[in-house]
């Protein structure tokens, strides 16, 4: 089993995690002891469709990003799978989020996930770091393995090989977004002596990079490597237990430095807003009340961020942002800084 090797030898440490506190996407979502909401894309319900109209998709997201919400989740769905059932926001999550960043000023722009495997690192570092320029800051590399099959023969991929080739992939990204003129040598995506760049480099020392579920890895190996970690969410009766899990290995130490845990899944967000919370199949059906009751509980156990995926609901998606502003994000805004 042969990973990448990577020489750092220009006097240019790897960033602490620390240094994220400067990054305007990052701050805004994540911090110790807060919670925040974010929503994935595309912001539109379509329970019964495999794809999504986008009509005033630009208007939904500017209301998104007026109303306080913290972060815009794009996924990555290279090819239509009708046994799927669902294309997520249909536009090219890098693309869609060059565009979005055009539309909106505050909230944080992430994919979850770009599917590693599937991409060549050193432009996806050149794109990302590109995009969190053009963002202000604001980008958020959410990265996965990719969980469906059919997709890997398309890329001429072994799907049996992805994690072993998120890896590898994540050396290479990592090599050439935070050294000057780095060395590197990897079996599947080239390899470099140190007489060449990549530029741009991301403009607050790294944009930061968060796994979009286990992506094949230990826990352990995505601690040390990635920046934060967001997972399908577990039963409720569990979520101190799943955030006690994370910790363990990536803050196990009281000065160990932050990195949060977020939980995701879909949202059925009804009309009556004191439903209770009921658990469904990889998501919650709830009024907004118990969302936000959800949400601080969550918090309370040391989860930092919530992404749900509204398309299952049956209510027209700015009557589902209505509840969130009225119910939720008072208690739960973005943390980005916002003109007074």
């Amino acid at each position: 089993m042969t990973l990448t090797t990577v020489h750092r030898d220009d006097g240019r440490s790897m960033p602490a995690a620390s240094d994220l506190a400067a990054h305007p996407g990052y701050r805004g979502v994540f911090a110790p002891g807060e919670m925040t909401l974010g929503l994935i894309m595309p912001l539109e319900t379509y329970p019964d469709a495999p794809a999504p109209t986008l009509q005033d998709h630009f208007t939904r997201a500017r209301e998104a990003d007026q109303a306080g919400l913290s972060a815009l989740w794009m996924r990555d769905i290279p090819f239509f799978d009708p046994r799927y059932g669902d294309a997520g926001q249909v536009f090219e999550p890098l693309t869609y989020i060059a565009a979005l960043a055009r539309e909106t000023r505050h909230i944080a722009l992430g994919t979850a996930g770009i599917v590693l495997p599937l991409r060549e690192p050193k432009l996806l570092a050149k794109q990302t770091a590109s995009l969190d320029h053009f963002s202000d800051g604001r980008m958020l590399l959410g990265l996965s393995s990719g969980d469906r099959p059919d997709e890997y023969p398309l890329f001429d991929i072994d799907f049996d090989s992805r994690g072993e080739r998120f890896r590898d992939a994540y050396e290479v990204y990592r090599a050439v977004t935070d050294a000057n003129y780095p060395r590197f040598a990897s079996p599947r995506f080239g390899r470099s002596a140190g007489q060449v760049d990549m530029l741009p480099k991301p403009p607050y020392t790294r944009t930061p990079t968060i796994a979009i579920g286990r992506a094949q890895q230990s826990l352990p190996w995505i601690a040390e490597h990635l920046d934060g970690h967001i997972a399908p969410s577990p039963p409720l009766s569990r979520l101190g237990e799943f955030a006690d899990s994370w910790r363990n290995v990536a803050m196990p130490q009281h000065d160990s430095p932050f990195k949060p845990l977020g939980i995701a899944g879909f949202l059925d967000l009804v009309a009556d807003r004191d439903h209770p919370l009921e658990p469904i199949r990889a998501g919650f059906r709830t009024g907004s009340k118990a969302l936000a009751e959800l949400m601080a509980s969550a918090c309370d156990a040391g989860i930092q961020h919530i992404a749900l995926n509204p398309k299952i609901s049956r209510r027209p998606h700015p009557a589902l942002l209505e509840d969130l502003v009225r119910d939720v994000l008072p208690h739960f805004p973005t943390l980005a800084d916002r003109p007074a």
